[in-house]
């Protein structure tokens, strides 16, 4: 099994990174490909998980290894595939996933790509015991502070800045993106989902 690669990121799509190993690119499926944006010009690694099926062999990729052990924990629930498993953790923060699955919030899960209300109670019924260590603290016991902070600038948004101008673009182009985008993001929104949603709005001109 390869757990994990280490190289240099050569190139970006919406749902894989090709990592450069010593002249051979692997590509590497992945909830967030963007969030390695910002390393392309150091050595990466990437924690992945093997998969193979009949008539393909796959890899797929995280940047942490609570994020690799979580998406094993996922594909271990019946009717959850990689593609579904990829989907959740694109949709929703790790933490959150786990506190959800841990607190039965099926409102929650039923939200996430690919999850229907049967998913949803399965994913409880196999996980709810399973997630020790894998997630932060619990949180839905307070509602979310939806106050804006530092003057209007979501906190992830300079990393993610940072991520968008390794992809190319402009100061120009990424202070008038942030204008559109800034009323639409949340103080406690990641890094990687604001990076996405600057992403839509950059393609669309």
């Amino acid at each position: 099994m390869i757990d994990f690669v280490r190289g240099q990121v050569a190139h970006l799509e919406s749902d894989y990174v090709v990592l450069d190993v010593q002249g051979i690119g692997y590509r590497i499926y992945c909830p967030n490909p963007y969030v390695f944006a910002a390393r392309n010009d150091q050595a990466t690694t990437v924690y992945t998980h093997h998969h193979v099926r009949e008539d393909a062999i796959l890899l797929y990729g995280f940047p942490t290894r609570e994020e690799q052990r979580l998406f094993r924990k996922l594909i271990e629930v019946s009717g959850i595939g990689p593609r579904v498993a990829l989907g959740i953790l694109s949709g929703g923060q790790p933490d959150h996933v786990v506190a959800a699955i841990q607190q039965e919030n099926i409102s929650f899960l039923t939200k996430l790509p690919g999850i229907g209300k049967k998913t949803a109670q399965r994913m409880i019924l196999d996980l709810k015991d399973k997630l020790d260590g894998l997630g932060g603290p619990s949180l839905f016991d307070e509602p979310v502070n939806m106050k804006e902070t530092d003057g209007g600038m979501n906190p992830g948004w300079p990393e993610a800045r940072e991520g968008l101008k390794a992809l190319g673009y402009t100061d120009a182009e990424l202070d008038r993106v942030w204008q559109q985008l800034k009323d639409s993001v949340t103080p406690a929104e990641e890094v990687d989902s604001v990076m996405k949603k600057a992403l839509k709005l950059l393609y669309a001109g």
